[in-house]
């Protein structure tokens, strides 16, 4: 599969400023997700940066990339690489205020499983988790990683009403490390499909108390809006999403990626829905 120039452009373009065990944008391109894994046989992959700043910290991934896969009904494989990020720098979490030199490297991988328990009906929303484990492969001596295993464990709903998707949920985030902390977070989300290129959405975001002791984070509520632009291909999109703090610390939310989908669908299904509507017209 080839991918356009624009793909490289776009990573170079955003390198980003530190990498920290930040909760980043779980469904792209916002923090709160759905339970709708991936469909059997098919295979997500985006290319992407996103940032989050507060008056302490300033936290981005990028470029890195993120790779999803329906392995068996109902239930997504998943795992991001966090490619070329740059380390701490000034008033960063884990050196002195207004020291510490730029580094390159990997931080922590994301590997995770999106499982779906409950299906959609007319009166029933959909359910399911979407546990996440942050392994170790960055280095944490240069505040690329923690330096161990992490983990998120949330649960997500989803209902489609017309033109109108409604997701939410709320998850806890554990950071088994000395100086780190855990803490709670949800969300939820509105969006709407305005034509076959746009869908526009918009969410509410809070977290907890999060990050290492210098750092300070505090709990944070934020509004983030954005859209998925269809390029004439339907399984490419252009992703995007900008929010900022309505209450508790000031903070700031940004995210910018490109998707492809692909995927072979079962022929065995296809066969026999294609008997199912011979049937139907023979009024069998």
């Amino acid at each position: 599969m080839k991918f356009p120039r624009i793909c490289v452009k776009l990573a170079l373009c955003l390198l980003p400023i530190l990498a920290t065990p930040h909760l980043w944008a779980q469904g792209p391109p916002f923090q709160t997700d759905d339970p709708v894994p991936v469909d059997l046989h098919h295979y997500e992959f985006y290319v992407f940066g996103a940032m989050d700043g507060t008056p302490k910290e300033v936290d981005s991934a990028g470029p890195a990339i993120e790779f999803n896969w329906g392995a068996i009904p109902r239930v997504q494989l998943h795992a991001v690489l966090p490619l070329g990020t740059v380390a701490p720098m000034n008033d960063a979490v884990y050196l002195p205020e207004g020291t510490g030199p730029i580094t390159y490297g990997f931080t922590d991988m994301e590997l995770g499983a999106k499982i779906a328990f409950i299906k959609e009906t007319k009166h029933v929303p959909q359910i399911g988790s979407f546990t996440m484990f942050e392994m170790p492969t960055g280095d944490d001596t240069k505040g690329l990683g923690v330096g161990k295993v992490w983990y998120k464990l949330p649960l997500w709903a989803q209902k489609n009403i017309g033109k109108w998707t409604l997701d939410g949920g709320a998850g806890y985030q554990v950071v088994p490390q000395t100086g780190f902390r855990n803490f709670p977070y949800g969300g939820f989300l509105l969006k709407r499909g305005f034509s076959e290129r746009w869908e526009v959405a918009a969410e509410i975001f809070s977290h907890g108390r999060e990050g290492s002791a210098p750092a300070q984070i505090q709990s944070s509520t934020l509004m983030d809006a954005g859209a998925y632009y269809h390029f004439k291909n339907p399984n490419h999109q252009l992703l995007f999403a900008y929010g900022h703090s309505v209450a508790g610390q000031t903070e700031n939310y940004a995210y910018l990626g490109l998707y492809w989908t692909w995927g072979k669908d079962d022929k065995k299904s296809a066969a026999n829905t294609l008997i199912s509507v011979q049937q139907n017209k023979n009024g069998l």
